[in-house]
């Protein structure tokens, strides 16, 4: 990729690193020497990048990855260890960082545009969790998920929120119970990724796969995307109700107005800006 076409900057001092590719964001985690752990600052830093490309009109898809051999180990241990010693026994610092981490995935699932994790190495505990969050996956051959916290006394209670929507309660509990590594190629039997490609391809497929969501209309993905999260927790009979009713605004959009005329005549579509 052309240094010209790509716009690189840093974010919250280099803990994450933002790279334009024409209509795709490459987000990189990049705490290499900490296996890419979720610190506060880590965390607080993808919030607000995510924030600010949901109103991005340059950007049409987001990409996640890992810097070095890691996509992301989780939450960061030590930091959380070193509050411990606070008077509450580092009860207000734990709940501050659940709270903020859940916020943030919540964040992946609430932009307007498809979040697409590029997953290089481990993804392991909240690391397994941003995976399952994002809208697509893609992996390494050598890319490997769990949830371990069960062997470390800490059960994965946020992850298995995340996990438990992507794959089947079974598989999900197995992970959670368990704790032990799963491949790439099992995960994606599972239903946690979409792609296994060789190590030098994932980021490429991965923005690759964000160009292509770059070429459909932009207002269709924002209710397609919302749409799908809210039906998911409805009963069959609302969700139905909820997705007609969706259906019904999304036909008097002038995207599917130019998309069906489109379709009918026989022509590309001129999609509105």
């Amino acid at each position: 990729m052309s240094k010209s076409a790509t716009q690189h900057k840093a974010v919250n001092d280099k803990v994450l690193l933002r790279q334009d590719m024409g209509p795709v964001a490459l987000l990189t985690l990049n705490r290499p020497e900490a296996r890419n752990g979720l610190s506060q600052g880590l965390m607080a830093a993808l919030h607000e990048e995510l924030a600010a490309l949901s109103h991005d009109a340059s950007i049409r898809a987001i990409v996640i990855t890992g810097a070095g051999t890691a996509f992301s180990s989780g939450h960061d241990l030590k930091e959380l260890t070193a509050h411990r010693n606070d008077p509450d026994r580092g009860r207000g610092f734990f709940a501050a960082t659940m709270a903020q981490c859940s916020e943030m995935m919540l964040a992946i699932v609430r932009c307007p545009k498809p979040v697409i994790a590029a997953v290089n190495g481990i993804a392991t505990a909240a690391g397994c969790q941003l995976v399952a969050t994002c809208d697509l996956a893609v992996a390494s051959v050598d890319a490997r998920f769990a949830t371990p916290g069960v062997n470390i006394g800490l059960f994965c209670s946020t992850p298995m929120v995340a996990l438990s929507r992507n794959v089947s309660r079974k598989a999900a509990m197995e992970m959670l119970l368990l704790g032990e590594m799963t491949s790439a190629e099992e995960a994606k039997l599972l239903g946690l990724v979409n792609r296994v490609v060789e190590p030098d391809r994932v980021v490429n497929e991965a923005v690759e796969l964000g160009r292509l969501i770059a070429t459909k209309p932009q207002r269709t993905l924002k209710i397609g995307k919302e749409a799908f999260y809210r039906q998911l927790d409805m009963t069959l009979d609302d969700a139905y109700a909820y997705a007609s009713a969706v259906m019904v605004e999304n036909m008097l959009d002038a995207e599917a107005e130019e998309g069906i005329g489109a379709f009918i005549d026989k022509r590309p579509p001129r999609w509105p800006r």
